[in-house]
Formats: C-alpha cells, structure tokens, sequence
C-alpha cells in the first residue's frame, strides 16, 4: 500500500490586532491574553509542539511506528481503493491493529467499548463488490465508529453506556447506521461516552460511562476528553478509525470537537434522523461527525442526512424549533460541494464577544483565529446576545429537556428486548442503578433522573424551574432564535457568527466532576440551529476549536466557511499520547486582578465576569456537592440562576 501520510502543516504567522473601540473595552477583562499567546500557547501552529519539547522518557507513551494511515483524509484512502493498491479489509485490519496498541493497551485512551466482530467480513464483501464493478460512493469501504448511544443491528450492543441497556442487541438499525451502511461505510465499533448521554448526574465525569469506565484525551491521558460523544472525539483524532458519529442535545459533538482536536458538525434538529437513538430531548437532539477534516466530515454528512421524512422521526419532515411552521427546505445531495478554501473571501461574520472572558488562554488563541479570518478576507462584526445571561441561566432550556426525556425514552424502551429495563421507564431505570449501584454509580449519582421523574407530565404546569414545557419552548425560541441568531445574523447582515467552542481539556477528577466552565454551544442548541467546531490552535499541548453557527439548515454556508478557515490556519495537530502535560503548577500571566492563574483554574469572575450575575457563575461544583442529596436541586432552584451547561454538555 502506498504512503498517505500527511505532511507537517505550518499556518502563517499571526498577530493580535484591534478592530475598534467596543472590542478594546470588552478585552479590558482579559488583557493577559496577549503574553499568554506569547508565552505559553501554541496559536495556529507558530509555535513547535509539545511533542518536540523536552520531555521525561515517561512522559510520552510510545506508539510503535508511524502508521500510513495516520491522517489520511476519505479521499486519500478511497483513491487508493479504486486504484487497486489498498483493500477495505486490509484498513480495517490496520485500525483494529492500531485500536489494540494504543485504546486497549498502551496509553489506553479507552475511547471504543467495543469492536464489531463483523467489521472484517463486511469490508471483504465490500472489497468484492468493489472488483465486480459496483462502487456506492465516497464512504464505500471506509471504517466508521458510532456512539455507543446508536442502534446497531449486529452482534454490538448499543447501551447509551448503561449496563441497564446490555443484553440482546437491538433488533433494528437506527436510521444513522442503515444509512452508513447503505452508503458503503464499514461500521468498525461502537465508541465510549458520558452515561446516558451525561443527563444523569449533576457531577458526573464527561467520558465516564458504567459499561466501559472512563475515555481519556489523546493530547494529555490524564485530561478530559468532554462529552458527552467522549470516544467518537478522541477516536478519529488518535487515528483509530477514518470518522466516527456522535450526537448532541447541548455541546455533546462541539465540545469533544474541541478538546481532542477533530472537526464536529452538529446539524440542524432534523437533518439527520434520530431514529434508533437514545434519546434526551426530540427538541434539541442531533446526530452529527466528527472528522479530522471538514471535508471528511461533510462527506459523512451526506451519506447521512435525511432528504425524505423518517417516519421513525417526525423531525425529519419539519423545520426545528427556531423555525418552528416554517417550511423545510430542500437539503443539498452532496455538502462537499459546498468546500471551499477561498470560503472566508468577502464573508462578514459575527463574532460573539459573549463567550469571551472566561479564559486567557482560549482568548488568545480566538484573537489569533479572527487575525486569520481577517487576512483570509472576512469582515469581522462584534455582536452580543441580548439575552446572553438568560440563554444560560439554563432553566427554561432544561426544562424543556427533562419534560422530553421522560416521554422520549419510554419510547425508546418500548422498541427494546432483552435488556434489563427492556420495555420500561425512567422510574425502572433509576431502579435499576439503585440496585447496582457499586457499578453504575461508584463516583455520582442520578440526580437528573430523579429531577425528571418528579416532572408533571402536563405541558401547561409550571416545573421546577418556573416554566411550563409549552413557555419554555416559547421562552427558548425567543432568546435564541427571534432575539438571538436570527435577529444578529439580520440586523448585521451576516452570514453566521463565531465563538470560541470551549476552554482547554480540563484534568480529569473522578472525585468531583468536571470542571466545565462554558462553551458557546447553547443559543443554537435550544432552537436546534447547526454549529461546526473547526481546530483552531493549540494551549499548553491541548487543542482548542472555533465554532461557526447559524441559521436551520444554514450547513452549506458553515461547511463554505469552516473548510476556508481550515485551509488558512492548518491548526490541527495530532495527538502525542502524553501521559501529563510537562509542567507543574504552570503560571500563565497575571490577570486583571492581578493575580496569577494556571489555565485550569475556575475564572476570577470578579474581573472577567462583571455582567453576569458573578456570584453564581463562580459558586463551584464542590460547594454545591456539600448541601448533599436532594438538597442539590433546591439550592439549583432557588438562589443560584447558574448555566447548567457549566457542568453538562450534553
């Protein structure tokens, strides 16, 4: 076979500069970031990685040899598969051999729970069909890893990462795999990921799940890789499969998109059918890929988005909740055609200087990103949310999520056998890990099941969080759509608007959870809008993304523009296996306090936060943990109007 490794990438060189007085005045909170970009952080590939930075012998997990399928893109292995000098089941076997030496063993980044037994089979009937003159198109022989959240018809089980779903396989493909299949892919396994989907703890460990443990980050073993699509992030970025598929309610594609260096489009709610997956939220729930380029991921997105309606999902023949009514308009019949290295020439995009404050050093590496932008030809336009703090303060969105959820998954019980809540709800659920607690819950508990199972079942009562599911969808769609995206996108004449995706990879703390502290996934969440997270740069040997959103079904543009960035900034990086970071207690610059902070430390709010209700957003998890029990939902309902989606990505 030939040698398809890709070349080391340089991006150009890029230096912060001003774009007027309302971006100075907003970067008054963050004026450390500049030393930060100078001193400690990779930004856009000027800077040499870890990887060739002194290093202990034990700091680096050895590998074994560069394998030439190391960053191939689709199109480079299927080139070669229609030449004749690489087969399907040889790839396979070359990601099987490489899932062995590094997830299983080695550095055990654990991202894939299991292997499909089938996988070598399949991919030589594929090879066979390819030498009898049939081709099905670019993913024809092509591995792929699902979330381990999404119905497989085979030998896998496909548990949502509970023990409560491990028994007899599902007995039908969700409409994702059918469509994979149909499309030729080879579906290679299934990937680890936050429990259910990370909606059952307040203090869970995004990456942790009862039936594989905990997914660790390709960059740093000891980081976190976020959640709640763990394995289906840290998967394609270690080069253990060509793509892999994730889903997402609120930050679960975007957020692992970020933290272990991968492009993840999360699509519109309803291009891509949810039929066969675990559910969370019909409102808000998306299946989407995650890839190490933007053109291997709008290829997948063609294979599986849904040009007719699913009659398994009514979504698939209506517009999402921003558009709620509004006619559904035709999807494109191949998203690749909408690549574009030139795309950022004459674009005029937002940027939302909301998302910004939280942290030095992803400000740094945004402010080199929109430099970039700028040379490519984009004309830059500062917005802000003009219900920013009530997008999330998160009540009206998790109302919405907890009244879907107890329906929802009841539904999708129903379609299930032989597994041990087959056929039942919540309360069996919440049943069972009671039961089983030394293994499905050693390190959190289910406060989110207990929370939902207390919800009226009636749209019209006031819930918990002083909503009632019909006002909070009505609430949702205002903040975020008719007074959000859709207002900004029209008021600015934009074609869509930016953020920073999340902050750098977090250690990982079994103990305490996640030490989440925002990402910018949210005004699009709640009304089911599109978002693509594209690598960006690089903090302390950890990558960070950019996330470019708009409108429903605005996924040409974001492809258009995503694919342009890529090809002027080059920032991807792959992962070096480290065991820890090289250093110990790292001082990245004083802030504006004053003080001096390492880029994991929770946000001085008092000086970055001034606009927002500070002495909530800074309360930490722990001090939440303290109260105990069921006294966490009284002290969420009461005093603290904080963002849920500080601790849960979902």
């Amino acid at each position: 076979m030939g040698d398809v490794l890709l070349g080391e990438s340089t991006a150009p060189e890029t230096e912060r500069t001003s774009r007027g007085v309302s971006r100075r005045d907003f970067l008054k909170f963050t004026a450390g970031a500049a030393a930060v970009a100078a001193s400690s952080a990779t930004i856009l590939g000027t800077l040499p990685s870890l990887a060739t930075q002194t290093q202990t012998p034990s700091s680096l997990f050895q590998t074994g040899p560069a394998s030439s399928i190391e960053e191939a893109t689709i199109a480079q292995l299927q080139a070669q598969m229609i030449a004749g000098t690489l087969k399907s089941l040889s790839l396979v076997n070359m990601y099987l051999s490489r899932i062995t030496a590094i997830d299983a063993s080695g550095p055990f980044l654990n991202s894939i729970l299991q292997t499909n037994p089938d996988a070598t089979t399949i991919a030589s009937q594929l090879d066979s069909q390819r030498r009898a003159g049939t081709f099905l198109g670019p993913l024809m022989g092509i591995p792929i890893l699902l979330k381990d959240n999404i119905d497989t018809h085979d030998q896998m089980q496909s548990a949502a990462g509970s023990l409560a779903l491990v028994g007899t396989p599902a007995l039908k493909d969700s409409t994702v795999a059918a469509n994979l299949r149909k499309a030729g892919a080879v579906v290679l396994g299934k990937t680890n990921l936050s429990e259910w989907a990370n909606f059952r703890s307040f203090f869970s460990s995004s990456g942790w799940c009862g039936r594989g443990g905990q997914c660790n980050n390709p960059y740093a073993i000891d980081r976190n890789p976020c959640g709640s699509s763990s394995g289906s992030g840290a998967a394609p970025s270690a080069n253990l499969t060509a793509v892999s598929i994730g889903t997402e309610t609120d930050g679960s594609i975007v957020c692992p998109a970020n933290m272990n260096g991968v492009v993840g489009i999360k699509p519109t709610v309803g291009l891509v059918s949810r039929a066969g997956v675990v559910p969370i939220s019909h409102t808000q729930d998306t299946v989407g890929p995650h890839a190490r380029t933007v053109a291997d991921a709008a290829t997948v997105l063609t294979a599986i988005a849904q040009r007719t309606p699913d009659s398994r999902d009514p979504a698939t023949s209506a517009s999402p909740l921003g558009k709620l009514g509004q006619p559904r308009p035709s999807i494109p019949a191949d998203y690749t055609a909408f690549l574009n290295p030139n795309g950022l020439r004459g674009a005029r995009i937002g940027v939302s200087r909301d998302f910004e404050g939280f942290s030095a050093h992803t400000d740094a590496v945004f402010e080199a990103s929109l430099t970039a932008m700028e040379k490519a030809g984009a004309t830059l336009v500062d917005v802000f949310f003009p219900h920013f703090s009530d997008i999330f303060s998160g009540g009206a969105e998790f109302t919405v999520l907890l009244f879907d959820f107890v329906q929802d998954l009841q539904k999708y019980l129903a379609a299930r056998v032989g597994v041990p809540i087959a056929g039942g709800t919540l309360q069996d659920a919440i049943n069972f890990n009671n039961n089983n607690a030394s293994k499905e819950m050693p390190f959190f508990g289910q406060e989110i099941f207990l929370l939902a199972e207390s919800f009226s079942t009636d749209p019209t009562v006031t819930q918990a969080f002083g909503f009632s599911y019909n006002d909070a969808l009505a609430h949702d769609r205002l903040i975020g759509a008719t007074e959000g995206i859709d207002m900004l996108l029209a008021d600015n004449n934009l074609e869509a608007i930016v953020a920073p995706t999340d902050n750098p990879a977090w250690p990982t703390d079994l103990i305490n959870g996640d030490h989440f502290v925002i990402g910018s996934s949210s005004p699009a969440a709640i009304v089911g809008y599109p978002i693509i997270n594209v690598p960006s740069g690089m903090s302390f040997g950890v990558p960070l993304g950019i996330s470019f959103f708009s409108t429903a079904f605005s996924e040409p543009t974001l492809i258009k523009l995503a694919s342009g960035f890529e090809a002027v900034t080059h920032a991807r990086q792959k992962p070096q296996f480290l065991s820890t970071l090289p250093f110990a207690n790292p001082v990245a610059g004083p802030g504006k306090s004053g003080r001096s902070f390492s880029s994991f430390d929770e946000p001085d709010c008092t000086f970055l936060m001034p606009a927002i209700r500070t002495e909530v957003l800074c309360k930490t998890s722990d001090s939440l943990r303290d109260s105990g029990g069921i006294r966490i939902i009284d002290i969420i309902l009461g005093r603290i109007g904080w963002t849920l989606t500080r601790v849960l990505p979902f």
